[in-house]
């Protein structure tokens, strides 16, 4: 059984650990700055280590690979079609990699960067910064087909899936989903429930799919609401899926 918790890094960046209780070995996913792994396993000389996981090639996603590669030695599996610090296997779509016993089918995911790739394995999804609670990243290299694309195959996953992205920007994004959708009773719930979370100190994550099927403007392009609140923000009949999806992004940068 893997276990799945969050090493908090800069200010809103969680660092995945996974830790296989049989081997005691563990792997992070995006570590973007060492530091909270070299504590965690200060704090924890029993765990070992053996693997780091790279969904893209942002700073604060490999901050801190080198340093972990150099201390303990671990195997880094990251996107091959992006330049990654310390790489050792280079992932492409639809390989399939087995890590802590779990096997992960790799998906492209372009958008975000051009090599975004997610890792799932039956129910769990990294998804970098594709696919974010209530919302989805910015597009600094690929278009807005290509994120469409992309989010519309993570959308086919399990709805009982988890979905393990790398921000704390629930709230912000769930501001966002209420302007778009604001008589959305799963987002009213939704806001109610980070809230709460977010004033005891607890972190939003993981989401699942069903959930942000519900509440995430960017998985419902296909909605009429949503349509039309595309419509009247760049005054045009958005066709498909993916006109939609680009209206609500460019809405989003400047939210």
């Amino acid at each position: 059984m893997i276990q799945i918790s969050a090493l908090p890094a800069f200010t809103d960046n969680y660092i995945w650990l996974l830790q296989d209780q049989s081997s005691k070995c563990c792997a992070v996913v995006d570590p973007s700055d060492a530091a909270p792994v070299l504590a965690w396993l200060g704090e924890n000389p029993e765990w070992t280590l053996s693997d780091i996981l790279i969904t893209h090639h942002h700073h604060d996603h490999v901050g801190g690979v080198e340093q972990l590669k150099r201390v303990f030695g671990a195997t880094v599996y990251g996107p091959a079609n992006e330049k990654i610090p310390a790489r050792d296997v280079a992932l492409k779509d639809n390989d399939r990699i087995s890590v802590l016993g779990w096997d992960f089918d790799v998906i492209d995911i372009p958008g975000h960067t051009l090599g975004h790739i997610a890792l799932y394995h039956q129910g769990v999804l990294f998804c970098g910064d594709t696919l974010f609670a209530a919302g989805c990243g910015r597009l600094f290299e690929g278009t807005p087909q290509q994120m469409y694309t992309s989010l519309t195959r993570l959308a086919a996953l399990p709805a009982d899936t988890l979905v393990y992205c790398a921000h704390e920007y629930t709230q912000s994004n769930l501001k966002f989903a209420q302007a778009v959708e604001p008589h959305n009773r799963d987002i009213a719930q939704r806001v109610e429930a980070v809230s709460q979370l977010r004033a005891n100190g607890k972190i939003t994550l993981p989401s699942n799919l069903a959930l942000e099927k519900l509440t995430n403007p960017f998985l419902r392009t296909a909605e009429t609401s949503v349509k039309e609140k595309a419509d009247e923000r760049n005054g045009r009949d958005n066709q498909g899926g993916s006109e939609v999806f680009a209206s609500l992004r460019s809405w989003k940068d400047t939210f």
